[in-house]
This record gives C-alpha cells, structure tokens and sequence, in this order.
C-alpha cells in the first residue's frame, strides 16, 4: 500500500518520526519550525553530546502539543578549544554560519517563514549576529534564537540552587546526558577562570581543565533538575506562540 500524507495537522513533532507528505500537508496551515544546534565535545563524565541532547530535548518537548516540526539538531559546532580532547569536534565560525544560511534558505524556499533555533552551546552563539546580513535580505523571514540554557527564566531556576553553573556541572546532568556504568564525583570542583584559560592552546586548555569540568558541584536533587527543565521547556515553548508579523 501507497503510504499518503495523514489527514490534518500531525501531532507529531520531530521531522525524524515524519515523511516529506506529512511535512508538506503541515505546512499548508502553518509555517513554524524549530531547528536545534548542539555540539560534540567533551562534558567531563556526562555524554560527548550533551549539548545536542540537550537542544533536541527541550525542543521536542515545548513544540509537543503544539504540532510544530523539529528538525534533526546540527550536531557539531564551534568549540576550538576542546578539541585536545578525543570526541570534540570543532567547525570555524565562517563555515558553522555559511552552513546555517543554507540551511535557513532551504527551510525558506520550501516554505518555512517562522524558524526558532534553540541553541545549546555558547560556542554558537555568535553565529546569531553574523546571520543579520543574510536576515536582512529575507525580511518576509522571521528567525528567533534561543539560548536555551541561559535565558531568562532559565537562568533564575538555575542560580536558586547553586550560585556556581558551568559547563559539564551538575546544571547540565540530566537523566538524560548520564552515561551508564560512569560514577559522577560527589565533591564539588573548584571553579576554573574561564576567561584566564579560553585564549590557551587546546592542550593547555586541557591541562587547565582536566576532566573538562569548569567547577562547582558534578550533580544536583533530581526535584532541581525537574524544575529546572520544566521551567527551560516552558520558556521555550512560549517562544513558539508569535504572530506572522513579529519582529525578529
């Protein structure tokens, strides 16, 4: 049997778990879209891919119930300074925008006018201002960026349990970024100066950092991190809801 489009708009939400004629038959009443971006480098004891976990994650789960798609999540992305550490796999800025252009100008030509990216990895962010020439030429097209981790309501969840969040902490352990049979320290790291470090050779980096984490506690009560997901799958969602004319 000849599989067609399903009648109306789907409930399902990642472009994975859908075929073209679905996608097509969504698009004729409505036009929204979320692209996710991670990464692949080191997390200390928590998943290589954390941070496209993580984006994917929060992803799905604010545009269910809403039927908006969710594309696959660009999994590599601008992380330099890890790539002393086997799995961490780095892009030049330059290349991860020209990248993003295509893919925004085929989310566009297909018919595509309203695209949240949720980000989850501060190594991309950059590309966000990089994009206003290529946004400026396309002013029928409406892109929101969304740091996920470091919004608003997101960031305020996080810093009521513990002052110190960093990268490969306890605010980035989730159920989900655990890897089995791995042990995650109970102690807290001292934090490492960032900014002292960054501008160092990878291998310096890494002597710098050992594990990778940048200090803190390595986990935190599971109520925590419920709330905070909660809280960070709310605030994603809310970026969905927005009118046809809505700045970017």
């Amino acid at each position: 049997m000849r599989a067609g489009p399903s009648c109306g708009k789907t409930r399902r939400v990642r472009v994975t778990d859908m075929n073209w004629m679905q996608l097509q038959a969504y698009l004729e009443s409505d036009d929204r879209c979320v692209l996710p971006l991670g990464c692949t480098e080191q997390h200390a004891y928590l998943s290589l891919a954390t941070d496209t976990i993580l984006a994917t994650k929060v992803a799905a789960d604010a545009a269910e119930g809403l039927g908006v798609p969710v594309f696959p999540c660009l999994t590599y992305g601008v992380t330099p300074q890890f790539t002393a550490y086997p799995g961490s796999l780095s892009v030049d800025l330059p290349t991860y925008v020209k990248v993003l252009e295509g893919l925004l100008d085929s989310l566009r030509a297909q018919g595509f006018r309203r695209v949240l990216i949720v980000n989850g990895h501060g190594g991309n962010t950059p590309a966000r201002d990089l994009l206003a020439p290529f946004l400026a030429a396309r002013p029928e097209f409406s892109l929101r960026w969304h740091d996920w981790w470091n919004a608003p309501r997101t960031m305020a969840a996080v810093r009521s349990v513990h002052p110190v969040a960093t990268h490969a902490s306890w605010m980035e352990n989730f159920p989900w970024t655990r890897l089995h049979g791995v042990d995650v320290p109970e102690t807290d790291k001292p934090p490492v100066d960032w900014g002292a470090v960054r501008d160092l050779p990878p291998l310096e980096v890494k002597a710098a950092l050992g594990d990778g984490s940048f200090g803190g506690p390595y986990q935190a009560e599971g109520r925590h991190m419920a709330r905070i997901w909660a809280t960070a799958v709310g605030e994603t969602r809310d970026l969905l809801a927005w009118d046809v004319s809505a700045a970017r």
